[in-house]
């Protein structure tokens, strides 16, 4: 189940505003569950009927990031199954002329991941669930803890 929310914005998300605007919308915007940090991962795919321990996972996915690492700055695409495919793209300054253009152009590489069939078509097998954003969810919080307006309700 995905949890999401309602927000009003004037750019959509994951846009960056630019000189053209955007009219003023609501889009839905995904509440994260829980995080997972790499030890959790691990012994989530351990847990699934994996002959593997967690400290095995663990090792194949922490040598597997660095292989990636690897083959990315070696300038290969690394793709794996229905995971999807990864490769570098890079974030430039223009120049007037190619005679112009030299690395010192190259401001950023970054690592672009290309879905896999497993990816590809979430929504189609997704569930959603509307939920307060964090914001009201905080403020409503604030509001039970707040003395003056729980008196009476003993």
């Amino acid at each position: 189940m995905i949890n999401y929310s309602i927000a009003i914005m004037s750019c959509k998300p994951g846009t960056k505003k630019t000189e053209q605007t955007y009219s003023t919308k609501a889009y839905g915007t995904a509440q994260i569950h829980e995080v997972l940090d790499l030890d959790a991962f691990c012994k989530h795919i351990a847990d699934h009927n994996s002959p593997f321990s967690k400290g095995t996972v663990k090792g194949i996915l922490t040598d597997a990031v660095a292989c990636l690492r690897e083959q990315l700055l070696a300038g290969n695409k690394v793709v794996l199954g229905d995971l999807g495919s990864f490769h570098v793209e890079l974030a430039c300054e223009g120049a007037d002329t190619t005679d112009e253009f030299n690395a010192q152009k190259i401001k950023d590489v970054n690592v672009r991941w290309t879905p896999g069939l497993e990816f590809k078509n979430l929504r189609s097998v997704a569930e959603f669930n509307l939920v307060p954003s964090r914001k009201a969810q905080a403020d409503a919080i604030e509001v039970i803890r707040n003395e003056e307006t729980i008196q009476g309700l003993e």
